[in-house]
């Protein structure tokens, strides 16, 4: 069985690759491809999720104990 490779685009926000796949994956009859289309779709969301919450500014680094001498 040969897999077909998805396109990704990187011109396009995260938001609307997702929404973009999301349209294609309508528009793809059920199968695998299909299946393939929501699940990027979901990891782009995902994505942009966390990258939101690793820039956001409420964000703080870890600290380390103080050791005593």
């Amino acid at each position: 069985m040969k897999q077909e490779s998805l396109v990704y685009r990187f011109d396009q926000s995260p938001p609307a690759q997702a929404e973009r796949l999301r349209k294609e994956a309508r528009g793809t009859p059920p199968g695998v491809k299909r299946d393939q289309l929501l699940r990027r779709a979901r990891q782009i969301e995902t994505a942009a999720r966390v990258q939101d919450r690793a820039n956001s500014p409420g964000l703080k680094p870890p600290t380390t104990p103080a050791t005593e001498t």
